[in-house]
């Protein structure tokens, strides 16, 4: 495992800060719904099973903090993952819990 240098309290609230934006499950979905690329706001919604309200205030919360980034046409609003580390974060993330779930399933089987 690399070695890292101990961050300092300024980084560590930065990181604690990009948890905190990922930690709404709605933010979630709407990722996980950019994966294979840009889509509009109606498609989102409807990807996500959210209100058109809900759904936006969420996105504006993910582009505020550069995660995703959004472009006008006509009257549409398109958005994408910006951050490339964000898909790699996601699937390390489910890659662990789906080892963790494996291994308590695993001890509840009985042999």
């Amino acid at each position: 495992m690399p070695k890292h240098r101990p961050l300092n309290e300024d980084a560590l609230q930065l990181v604690a800060a990009r948890f905190a934006v990922l930690s709404e499950p709605m933010r979630l979905r709407l990722i996980q719904s950019l994966f294979e690329g840009e889509r509009n706001v109606t498609d989102l919604v409807e990807a996500t099973g959210g209100t058109q309200a809900n759904v936006s205030r969420h996105l504006q919360t993910l582009t505020a903090a550069h995660i995703l980034a959004r472009r006008k046409e006509g009257l549409q609003v398109f958005y994408r993952i910006s951050d490339p580390t964000i898909p790699k974060l996601c699937e390390l993330v489910c890659g662990s819990l789906e080892k963790s779930l494996s291994r308590q399933i695993g001890h509840l089987t009985p042999e």
